[in-house]
């Protein structure tokens, strides 16, 4: 297994974080526009959630989720190459994680149904785990 392999499913992870990043501010602007009311209105994130619609708010809650386990993905993934640890099970389970993350995303910032999500986020945190796991198994 090429050892830079473990790279791919890293870059895909931070495309899609750029990807809902461009899709919060679609969502937002025109929202905020709508709404009429000062800029000023939005100084804290609670204060955004009481002036514009929940579906506005989608986007954004799902970025701030892809700042949460998704660095400990890019740290392990880091880890795995400096060490040479990358082996073909890592590889598929960052791939497994990227898509759940990517699901995880899809249904965050659309119809946002909690129990579709809280599956989706299950499958991709045992990915995760499944690699740390293996991980501190290769360090001791």
């Amino acid at each position: 297994m090429n050892p830079e392999a473990i790279f791919t499913p890293m870059l895909g992870l931070m495309a899609l974080t750029a990807v809902v990043w461009v899709y919060l501010y679609l969502l937002r602007i025109p929202a905020m526009k709508k709404a009429r009311k000062p800029v000023q209105t939005y100084t804290t994130p609670d204060t955004v959630i009481d002036a514009l619609p929940p579906e506005a708010n989608y986007p954004a809650n799902n970025f701030k989720n892809l700042f949460e386990l998704p660095v400990l993905f890019y740290a392990l993934c880091l880890y795995l190459y400096v060490t040479g640890n990358v082996d073909a099970v890592h590889v598929y389970a960052a791939w497994a994680f990227f898509a759940f993350r990517v699901a995880h995303s899809v249904v965050h910032c659309t119809f946002n149904r909690v129990i579709v999500r809280f599956w989706l986020y299950c499958g991709g945190a045992v990915a995760l785990f499944l690699m740390l796991f293996r991980a501190l198994l290769d360090a001791v």
